[in-house]
């Protein structure tokens, strides 16, 4: 069930989001050298790496680190991908990483290829056999403020009560979170 949620969904949202996607490429296009998207490898479900889009918020020459681990992350955004960011419009390439089934809308977030440390607490508390997600309990409850123990506890916490109305409950929440851009640190 969840599965035909995200792909009916996913598919809705990218033909909304159509025009507001063109336009962002755009924008990344002419701000800034490099390329529209910016795939990362992620860390999936049961510990499998897949390749997610994002729209490119930080320069070309940035570091493949997590950007809170940057010394001074701001230097490394491009012109609009403060805006981007607090929006969560570079978020949207995602809707084809759902679409594929590399993801679903509510999950722990995929980690970073290199972020050992949460991949390995994942493992342990079993929440690696769960598909990410586009937010989570864990996205609503800290975003990037959450120290990694906290957002292991949030993502086996889901793990252990998810249901549908668990999710909507998530989806509603974030909703609420992106307007009023909280949580947002870069």
């Amino acid at each position: 069930m969840k599965r035909v949620f995200d792909l009916v969904l996913s598919f809705l949202l990218m033909l909304v989001f159509s025009l507001p996607m063109l336009v962002t490429a755009l924008l990344v296009k002419l701000t800034s050298r490099g390329p529209i998207l910016y795939w990362s490898d992620r860390v999936g479900r049961n510990n499998a790496i897949f390749r997610m889009p994002k729209f490119r918020t930080m320069r070309t020459d940035t570091p493949a680190v997590a950007t809170h681990l940057l010394s001074d992350p701001d230097r490394w955004l491009t012109p609009i991908g403060k805006f981007l960011r607090k929006t969560s419009l570079d978020e949207l390439p995602q809707l084809y990483s759902i679409l594929r089934g590399d993801m679903s809308f509510v999950g722990p977030r995929p980690a970073l290829f290199n972020q050992d440390d949460l991949v390995a607490l994942r493992t342990e508390k079993g929440v690696h056999r769960l598909t990410p997600g586009l937010t989570g309990w864990a996205q609503i409850n800290g975003r990037d403020e959450l120290p990694i123990p906290v957002k292991v506890e949030y993502d086996a916490y889901y793990l252990q009560n998810r249901s549908l109305f668990f999710d909507l409950k998530i989806m509603i929440l974030t909703a609420i979170k992106v307007l009023r851009r909280d949580g947002v640190t870069h």
